[in-house]
């Protein structure tokens, strides 16, 4: 059985396209075109289910066509509409170009100095050029390289040199 913490969202079936079975998939993280990974999970009824992928192309930077194995009608593509697209955590941090961000979402963020946590990556804001770490309580931290010290994938922990008066602002 596939638990959530062994994988991360990377994004939202939508309607079927054309009648041989295709889906649109609209992704925040194209991890699954730079990995060896041959599948997608799918959250069907709260279930997290693997789903081969026979072939897919990209629309855009965010939109692709996913064509998977067994789903070969219309009728049987627009029953998966709606599923969010997960993808392993293990594939994702094999990868030699590094994490992708939205891997990061479940890892606990650890203040560097004090070794204290800080709280736990609920998401990730990158609807500007800079990118900040949305922590549970709803916290802002930049997620900057020149911030991060170390990223522990088996602890799952990013420790971070968090500049100093910003904590206070919570």
């Amino acid at each position: 059985m596939i638990k959530k913490e062994d994988v991360y969202k990377i994004g939202r079936l939508g309607k079927a396209h054309g009648v041989k079975g295709e889906v649109s998939f609209q992704f925040d993280d194209d991890i699954f075109d730079t990995s060896d990974a041959d599948y997608l999970i799918l959250e069907i009824d709260g279930i997290l289910v693997p789903f081969f992928m026979e072939e897919y192309r990209f629309r855009n930077d965010s939109l692709a066509l996913v064509k998977f194995c067994h789903i070969d009608t219309q009728q049987r593509a627009s029953e998966l509409t709606g599923c969010d697209v997960y993808f392993p955590r293990s594939i994702a941090e094999q990868q030699a170009e590094g994490l992708s961000l939205s891997s990061l979402v479940g890892f606990d963020l650890i203040e560097a100095n004090g070794k204290k946590k800080v709280g736990t990556i609920a998401a990730i804001d990158d609807s500007t050029q800079n990118i900040l770490f949305v922590l549970e309580d709803g916290t802002l931290i930049p997620a900057s390289d020149d911030l991060i010290t170390d990223i522990d994938t088996q602890q799952r922990q990013i420790v971070m040199n968090i500049p100093e008066g910003l904590l206070a602002l919570r």
